[in-house]
């Protein structure tokens, strides 16, 4: 793209003259601000927005998997894992992740997004054989005492077929569709919906040094060039969600430039998915070391999110999260 639009976000039931809705949702905008990587930032009048442009930012969500996209939704974290970041091996037998995920269910989490790979910085590579023993028998679990929908976090195609058959109805790819190109074909071929991340190399070597033109406008040209492709290979955008990334491959200074902007991404015509839970922004900017304390900096950051328009919202801590939003809900 040469000109990006990042909608000026509001709500309340008193709309200005000439106010439109933001992805079907309650929030409302009359102006956005034009971005663009030759010419300074401008504001403008939502009427003068190009045409297909204003729909992308304007048009209803369809639901993803059942899940309608017009409030928002709870993401609950299941790390199968030894090795994540924060709760490495916490959930890694099944009885202990059953648990957790009937209290999240419980306690009003929409998905549970269930990984047998840590992608923190540094992690190594788990092979698809490994990857399918933590998590096709919690899928299975789980799928056996809950309706919820499942995500399976993965970057591979075998893996994903696995959970698929197990159960899930999400496919949760941090590499954006890049890394396996088996992956892509098999959403299509399943109709499955899908999330696409943005991040730059890979969990070993991510952190490393990362550099960027313009993350804003880098982020936003990578997930529409895997939009378009995935649209190519037969996954329709109405079951595609988008993630901007937030600290996978980026600095502190990316992060919070990505998350001051947030609502630029609706303009790629999807869902937004925000994880943020635990990451090391939270520790650094809220001055807390210990990553399972860390849940009021996620609450603050993900409500920051969600009054831009964020439909999904990735958490560790479920019910301290729905609290936070059944409150800033009433409030507005």
């Amino acid at each position: 793209m040469t000109e990006y639009f990042r909608p000026l976000v509001q709500h309340g039931a008193a709309r200005l003259d000439g106010a439109v809705s933001l992805a079907g949702q309650s929030l409302w905008f009359t102006h956005a601000e034009r971005l663009s990587r030759t010419a300074p930032p401008a504001i403008v009048a939502a009427r003068d927005i190009p045409t297909e442009v204003l729909k992308r930012l304007t048009v209803p969500r369809a639901d993803i998997a059942g899940l309608a996209m017009d409030r928002p939704q709870i993401m609950g974290i299941l790390n199968a894992t030894p090795d994540s970041f924060s709760d490495g091996g916490v959930h890694n037998s099944v009885e202990a992740a059953v648990s957790a995920a009937k209290q999240m269910v419980a306690h009003d989490a929409g998905i549970l997004d269930i990984g047998g790979e840590s992608t923190r910085p540094g992690a190594a590579f788990v092979t698809e054989d490994e990857e399918i023993a933590r998590t096709k028998p919690l899928i299975e679990a789980i799928r056996a005492e809950t309706q919820a929908l499942i995500s399976i976090d993965t970057r591979k195609a075998s893996v994903a077929k696995a959970a698929w058959n197990a159960g899930a109805g999400l496919i949760n790819d941090v590499s954006g569709f890049t890394f396996d190109p088996q992956l892509a074909p098999f959403c299509a071929e399943v109709g499955a919906p899908v999330c696409v991340m943005h991040m730059q190399g890979d969990p070993a070597t991510m952190q490393d040094d990362p550099q960027y033109d313009d993350v804003l406008l880098d982020v936003y040209d990578f997930l529409e060039r895997r939009i378009e492709k995935l649209e190519r290979l037969g996954v329709n955008r109405n079951r595609i969600v988008v993630d901007p990334g937030i600290g996978f491959g980026k600095t502190l200074e990316h992060n919070l430039t990505l998350l001051q902007n947030l609502s630029l991404f609706h303009g790629l015509g999807c869902p937004i998915l925000l994880g943020v839970s635990r990451k090391g922004l939270i520790g650094e900017i809220g001055r807390e070391p210990r990553k399972d304390a860390r849940a009021p900096g996620s609450i603050a950051v993900a409500l920051a999110g969600l009054s831009q328009g964020v439909q999904i919202v990735r958490v560790h801590d479920v019910a301290e999260t729905v609290q936070a939003l059944r409150l800033w809900a009433a409030v507005r």
